[in-house]
This record gives structure tokens, sequence and C-alpha cells, in this order.
């Protein structure tokens, strides 16, 4: 079974959540990847990119999935409060990621988009 969420360089390469075969990171493709690539690799993979890059959800907006895209929105926090945050949400972020093509997740709220 192939990893169904590539998770980009901008968030944490160790992190007990995503540390089993659902999830690749990034920096284990290439380290050098454009966001452009990112994305080719993603929709031919049917994978969903987990980032806090901004133009994934901006170009998921005027697209169509595959990929779909989750959004940390959570500006610099301690790896610490980011694992709790993640830990609270995560499943419901991913029963959303199901059904939206864009989840935004922010320190108090998640949004999701069509």
């Amino acid at each position: 079974m192939s990893p169904k969420y590539l998770i980009d360089v901008n968030l944490p390469y160790y992190f007990s959540l995503w540390n089993n075969k659902n999830y690749v990171h990034q920096l284990d493709i290439e380290r050098t990847a454009v966001d452009s690539d990112i994305w080719a690799n993603a929709k031919e993979k049917q994978m969903t990119i987990i980032s806090k890059d901004a133009d994934f959800s901006n170009r998921i907006l005027v697209s169509s999935p595959p990929p779909r895209i989750i959004h940390f929105r959570t500006g610099n926090m301690s790896m610490k409060n980011f694992h709790i945050l993640v830990s609270e949400i995560w499943e419901d972020v991913l029963k959303l990621s199901d059904e939206y093509k864009l989840v935004v997740i922010f320190n108090d709220k998640i949004e999701a988009f069509n």
C-alpha cells in the first residue's frame, strides 16, 4: 500500500502520529523539490499534502483533487504545543480531509472547503 499523506518539508520530520506507512515526508522523496513537483507527485499518487505553505491552499481553491490539502495556519509554536494540538484534532482533520479538498487548521478552529 502506498502512502496516503505527503508531509511537506516545513513540518516536523520526526512526529509520532505520522510515523507509519500512511505518511511519507518530502525529505524522503526529494529534498530540493519545488512546490509544482510536490503537487504533481501528490496528484499522480492521489495523496493529500500536509503543509504550512499557503501556495498549496491557494492552488487547490481553483483546482479539483487530487491532491487534497491539509494546511496548518498555526504560526510558530513549540514542538510540544504542536504535538498537543495535532494529537487532539487529528482524527477530525482526517475525516474532514476525506470529504473536503482543503482543510485549514488554526490554533483555535478547523475550517474545510470544497
